[in-house]
């Protein structure tokens, strides 16, 4: 008999893949909820679902995470046996900006799903993290054990306050709860603001790209494939009631490396317009990746060479392809 999952977010970046990994598998009832918000085209994340959409197995609810009466029908048409919750409002500079509204739905949103995880007695609660939550701290590679009271945007304080109502909640209530803290993930489907996706359109169109600082900043850049991996090993992780891992390469690249990869795979030159640094920017990202590997098998197997050639290719595709008309 299939199992029922719910994936909040499961029409975005990483929330598809999940998706495809899942109906793939053939055991699975999957139901998403996602509300189609316009942080960037909603046409991204309906192309991200045409196939889905296909599959029997697959249930699309349009639904705000904020509007809990709205989630609690969800909960009770079915009986969930695990929550991947990926919904959020994400970046960091946005979140400069509009700080009640990241609030509202990496917070309060958060809450609605696991008070209803405690109503409806789901036991398994993934949690979709951010590397940001580790701040402007010092020590790398940054590991679990590390504290996480300095983040340095709205947005890394939503993430690490859904991370502590994660552990209320197992607390309390004896849901399994596993939070992942994601770097910088990339490749098909990324959103159009990210810094892959971005820089390789405005190269390929010939615009100049802002580089905030000197273009020594580095992140841990993380191939999808490798995080859904992970995902996916944490939705069968059963071993303590609460737990926090890193998902990332563990390697680190420079920004001006970055660029320099993109311009040797798509064949042209970028155009750089530097700018000063950024409030809330850290300026390095780095996962410990020992506790992932342990506890969750995770693996990462994509160098970011490689990731960024399979990412061109897929970009490639998409602005040669006369039905793909998209605006970023």
């Amino acid at each position: 008999m299939n199992k029922n999952i719910l994936i909040t977010g499961g029409a975005g970046f990483i929330g598809s893949h999940l998706v495809d990994r899942l109906l793939a598998e053939g055991k699975w009832q999957v139901a998403v909820v996602d509300d189609f918000n316009d942080f960037y085209s909603p046409l991204y994340k309906r192309a991200n679902i045409a196939a889905h959409l296909k599959n029997p197995d697959y249930r699309l609810h349009e639904i705000d995470i904020c509007d809990a009466e709205s989630l609690r029908e969800v909960f009770a048409g079915s009986k969930f046996d695990a929550i991947v919750h990926l919904a959020a409002r994400t970046g960091v500079r946005p979140s400069l900006c509009q700080p009640q509204a990241y609030a509202e739905t990496n917070i309060n949103g958060t809450l609605n799903l696991l008070e209803l995880a405690r109503e409806f007695a789901v036991k398994q609660f993934v949690f979709g993290s951010s590397s940001s939550v580790y701040g402007i701290n010092s020590k790398v590679p940054f590991s679990e054990e590390d504290k996480i009271s300095q983040p340095i945007s709205p947005y890394a304080a939503t993430k690490a306050a859904g991370e502590l109502l994660c552990h209320t909640y197992s607390h309390l209530y004896r849901i399994r709860t596993v939070c992942l803290r994601f770097f910088t993930v990339y490749g098909a489907r990324q959103r159009p603001d990210l810094a892959v996706r971005k820089f390789s359109r405005l190269i390929t169109q010939s615009k100049p790209i802002e580089v905030f600082g000197d273009g020594t900043t580095r992140r841990d850049y993380t191939f999808i494939d490798d995080i859904i991996q992970g995902v996916r090993a944490a939705i069968d992780y059963h071993e303590t009631p609460h737990e926090v891992f890193n998902l990332g390469e563990s390697q680190t690249v420079q920004l001006r490396e970055l660029i320099s990869l993109l311009e040797q795979n798509l064949g042209i030159k970028a155009i750089i317009q530097r700018k000063p640094a950024q409030p809330g920017d850290v300026p390095q990202t780095f996962a410990d990746i020992t506790k992932a590997r342990e506890f969750l098998n995770y693996n990462p197997q994509t160098k970011i060479e490689e990731g960024i050639k399979k990412f061109v290719e897929w970009f490639s595709r998409q602005i040669s392809n006369s039905r793909f008309q998209i605006p970023d």
